[in-house]
């Protein structure tokens, strides 16, 4: 596979991926389905079989329509030893957990046995790529590419860079996620949690409040959100939303009318405590909403349902006319 180009139209054929917790078994089964030879480091003893296992599930719902599980794992590859699994690699997509101390080692071991022309990539949610590149002697190549759970399916990828990244890196990153599918956003500014994850945060702290007090439930909470902002966000962003809410006049209207009650309805917002009773109330309501039905079956719905959507949305946006209820397009 390394002497012919790459199924994906860059230099990028051998990708190692660091880690298959929920992250990483995403990225491992996106990259084998665009065609890459994907190596897959783990600390875990049935780290084979638990990737097989979650291949079955995975495959049905990958970007370009459902794959072949068998298809999929033929192109994997199980190393243990770190320093092994990204020898000859292209790209490194590391997913450990969210421990400083950690990744900087392991970002150290990566970047000495890793080519030079490798591309360092970190799923993590919370660090910056100055921070992970301290132990290592060449930080330029070493970014943040966090994905949106699950990384698969949501084509959002943040590209996160550092004082020290080399701006070629962060162009070859762009490039190589787009050619998967994704939908790569260089960050103007490093900023803690990155924007989709406070985005997400911001409405669920929210969430939380008005279940805690009794104004809705767990599962009525969960149907306002997709039968409203959660379709029309999948549409169009919150200010092209509001562009629209104001009419002809547009997002300037809007504001000039209703803006300056902004600042007092933010006020009004919630704070929630995340304490014992705040919990014990949600787990019960999400129990009595979703409880009786397994991991795999929620995963496997939402995942079909998230599909379509993507789909659905790329193909108005072309102009194929594609319905919300239309599947993903064949694989060729």
């Amino acid at each position: 596979m390394t002497d012919s180009p790459s199924p994906i139209g860059t230099r990028i054929r051998t990708a190692a991926v660091i880690g298959v917790g929920t992250i990483g078994l995403g990225w491992a089964a996106l990259f084998a389905s665009a065609g890459l030879t994907v190596r897959i480091n783990s600390r875990r003893p049935d780290a084979e079989a638990h990737v097989r296992k979650a291949f079955e599930l995975y495959a049905a719902s990958l970007p370009g329509g459902p794959a072949d599980p068998a298809e999929l794992c033929a192109r994997l590859e199980f190393e243990p030893d770190v320093a092994r699994a990204v020898e000859g690699a292209d790209v490194v997509q590391e997913n450990a957990p969210e421990d400083l101390a950690l990744k900087q080692d392991l970002f150290a071991r990566i970047a000495a046995a890793a080519p030079a022309h490798a591309l360092l990539l970190s799923s993590t949610s919370t660090l910056l790529p100055d921070a992970l590149g301290e132990k290592t002697a060449d930080p330029g190549r070493l970014l943040v590419a966090h994905p949106f759970n699950p990384p698969h399916i949501v084509p959002l990828v943040e590209i996160v860079t550092g004082e020290r990244t080399d701006p070629r890196a962060v162009e070859e990153a762009v490039a190589f996620y787009r050619a998967l599918g994704k939908t790569p956003v260089v960050l103007r500014r490093a900023v803690p949690g990155f924007v989709a994850n406070r985005l997400q945060s911001a409405l669920l702290r929210e969430s939380i409040h008005l279940v805690r007090e009794g104004v809705v439930s767990v599962a009525e909470l969960d149907e306002i959100v997709t039968s409203s902002i959660g379709g029309r966000w999948a549409a169009v962003g919150p200010f092209r939303a509001f562009h629209l809410g104001g009419g002809p006049g547009g997002l300037r209207h809007w504001f000039e009318h209703l803006g300056a009650g902004l600042e007092k309805s933010w006020q009004g917002l919630g704070n929630p405590p995340v304490d014992e009773e705040t919990v014990a109330r949600i787990l019960a309501q999400a129990e009595e909403a979703f409880g009786d039905r397994g991991y795999e079956e929620l995963a496997a719905e939402r995942d079909a349902k998230q599909t379509r959507v993507i789909a659905a949305a790329a193909g108005a946006a072309a102009g194929t006319g594609a319905e919300a209820g239309a599947g993903p397009a064949e694989r060729p």
